[in-house]
This record gives C-alpha cells, sequence and structure tokens, in this order.
C-alpha cells in the first residue's frame, strides 16, 4: 500500500529520491517563456482598445480550475459571452454552476474595462438563448478607478496567509464593492464561526478526497511545471499554489502519494485560521442568472481586495458537496437559499500569477 505523505518535505524527499532530474523540473527557458506569456496576457491596456483587448481582460476574470469556460462573440458596439461546456468540470460542478459563476466574473471585468475606456455597458440575458449573456456597449465619459487597475493584478492566492484582521474601512470597502442586487454577502471574521466553518470545509473535502472522479478530474487540471501550464494556457500551473514543480510524468505518477485526506485537511485548516476572515456569497436562487450575478459581485469583490492588497482564495467545499451544502446552509442561516461560494481574505506575498488561453481560442465569428 503506497506510503502517504504527510509533508511536502517528505514528499520532495521522495520526489528528489525518484529521478536524477532536478525537482525544480522546468528549464530557464520554459520558465522564461512562462513569464513573457504573462507578461503579454496581463499588458496594460491602451487608450484606445481594440474589441479583442477588452476580451483579453475578460479572460483575466476568475474561474473554476482555470478552465475558462467560456465563448466570446463581438457584435456592433457589443459582446457576447456564451458557455463553452466542452470545458465543463462534471465531478466537482455536475450542474454547471461554477461555470456560470466564471462567466458573470468574466462579464464584470468586461464591464468595468468597458467602463473605463468610455463604452459604459448594460448586461442582458437572451431568453431566447439560454445561457448567453448579451453586453451593449454605449459611448460616454471613461471611468478608471481601483477596481479596474486591477484587473491584471488579481490572482486567487492559495498560500498560508499572515492572520492579521482587515481594518472595519477596509471591511466596508469590500462589502460596497460586492453589492449586487440578487446577491448576499456575508462577512465572517468571529475566530469561534471560522471553526465552526472550518469544519464545513473538512467535511466536503473529505468527501471530495474519497471520490474517485473528483481526484481524477482534480488530477487532470493539473500542470506540473511551466513547460505544461505554457503548452495548454489553463489548468492549475503547481507553483501558483506554492507547490513545488516536476517533470508532468512525475507528478502524475507521485500524485497519490501526496494528495490525502490528512494532507489536505491540514492545509485548509492552516489557511483558515491564518486568514483574516471568510466571505459566503448567496443568490437569490439556483438559476443561471442567478449564478452570474454572483459571479459579477465575486468578482468586483476580489477586484476590490487587490486594489487593497488583500489577498483571497476560494474554500468552496462547503458549497460543492450537496449534502454538507444542506447543513452548511442551515448553520448560515441562508433562509432556505443556496450558499454559492466561500472565499477567504487575508494578507500574504504574492504567487505565480496563471495564464489564460490566447484571445483567439475563446473568439467565435456567429452566434
Amino acid at each position: 500500500m503506497p506510503t502517504q505523505l504527510s509533508s511536502r518535505r517528505e514528499f520532495m524527499a521522495l520526489a528528489a529520491a525518484s529521478t536524477a532530474i532536478p525537482l525544480a523540473a522546468c528549464s530557464s527557458e520554459e520558465g522564461g517563456r512562462y513569464l513573457d506569456a504573462n507578461r503579454r496576457l496581463r499588458a496594460v491596456l491602451s487608450d484606445n482598445p481594440e474589441a479583442k483587448d477588452m476580451v483579453r481582460y475578460a479572460t483575466l476574470a476568475a474561474n473554476g480550475h482555470n478552465t475558462q469556460p467560456w465563448r466570446f462573440a463581438l457584435g456592433h458596439r457589443s459582446v457576447s459571452i456564451l458557455p463553452d461546456f466542452s470545458r465543463r468540470t462534471p465531478a466537482v460542478d455536475p450542474d454547471d454552476h461554477h461555470l456560470f459563476v466564471s462567466l458573470g466574473c468574466a462579464a464584470e471585468n468586461l464591464l468595468i474595462a468597458s467602463a473605463a475606456h468610455g463604452q459604459p455597458g448594460d448586461l442582458f440575458f437572451d431568453v431566447a438563448a439560454p445561457g448567453r449573456i448579451d453586453i451593449d456597449l454605449a459611448t460616454g465619459t471613461p471611468a478608471s478607478g481601483g477596481l479596474y487597475d486591477a484587473i491584471p493584478k488579481r490572482q486567487s492566492t492559495r498560500s498560508d496567509y499572515d492572520g492579521k484582521p482587515v481594518s472595519l474601512p477596509d471591511l466596508q470597502k469590500l462589502e460596497a464593492a460586492a453589492s449586487v442586487e440578487g446577491v448576499n454577502t456575508r462577512f465572517i471574521t468571529d475566530r469561534q464561526q471560522m471553526e465552526q466553518l472550518l469544519d464545513y470545509v473538512i467535511a466536503g473535502n473529505s468527501l471530495q478526497v474519497d471520490d474517485p472522479e473528483f481526484v481524477a478530474e482534480l488530477k487532470h487540471s493539473i500542470r506540473f511545471n511551466a513547460g505544461e501550464a505554457v503548452e495548454t494556457g489553463d489548468g492549475l500551473y503547481t507553483a501558483c499554489s506554492g507547490n513545488p514543480t516536476m517533470p508532468g510524468w512525475l507528478g502524475r505518477a507521485l500524485f497519490g502519494l501526496f494528495y490525502t485526506k490528512d494532507a489536505e485537511n491540514d492545509k485548509y485548516a492552516a489557511q483558515v485560521r491564518t486568514s483574516a476572515g471568510v466571505a459566503v456569497f448567496t443568490g437569490d436562487d439556483e438559476s443561471e442568472e442567478s449564478w452570474v450575478r454572483v459571479g459579477r459581485s465575486f468578482q468586483r469583490f476580489a477586484l476590490q481586495a487587490t486594489a487593497l492588497g488583500i489577498r483571497h482564495s476560494h474554500i468552496n467545499q462547503p458549497v460543492e458537496v450537496p449534502t454538507v451544502r444542506e447543513e452548511f446552509a442551515r448553520w448560515l442561516g441562508a433562509g432556505g437559499k443556496r450558499p454559492d461560494l466561500v472565499v477567504r481574505f487575508g494578507y500574504a506575498p504574492p504567487l505565480p500569477m496563471s495564464l489564460r488561453r490566447p484571445v483567439e481560442a475563446v473568439l467565435i465569428a456567429d452566434i
């Protein structure tokens, strides 16, 4: 029976003993390509950006497992965002909840970027084409600001934080930024309540780690070195979560040894306990439109946090496992509504930024 690794140090030692290839496993050339790709991806928009550059900013939005489940169609002074169901994650997201939240995140980035360049937008849901989001662009006075400036800087920082509290004025700014009609945001900063919330994180995580389909889906999404990350332009690059890089064949071979229930539960316990607080996002109903609104609310929260130097990352286990979600909703006092997102926040150094696919890969000519 495989040995379970209780720490990254044990994993590193085993990996080093398993191959003569250095664990850094990404050549300086691959690392350089990764940095170059990220610089191009996150380049600040010009004063008069082309439509495809606005789409590039939209794709910098948060999205589940960095699958980027979206497509964009450009019209005359309009942009449509459509779901790309070929990039579903059915094990973790069987009803496409996270997929539509991701579309809402992208839509909010696009609305903020277009407004900053004098093209304020109105968002509509097309009843004739379920799942499609239409954004009509007008002409107006440029309205840039902290949220816009934060778009290329935002990241999900999956590391331990420093435990320092966020000030009340900054908490109020986060709450104000996240204010979107149809979405309730609850901030939890009390340590006793955070420990209670952690119980739901661990309960959900334990069930997920025990689910072979969930584990296989997660493993498929991981990019173990810079070369893999650049080649695909998607997925979860290990360095972006503070984990070691290595040859892909080695990472996939050893994955089951270091991805264990105990190790993952310990990781999330440390992450929650070092966070300043947790934000829970709850939409009015369980519809695609509501999930898009939740995505818009979260994206605004994430951008405001970035502007304030506050890090964030998802701990969505309590809302991803239905049986745990029901108990979590009762604890939360959600009034029969479905909690949508659970996000921790606090202070920490940045980690490497994730990549995105080229804009050309997500643009379509017809809808």
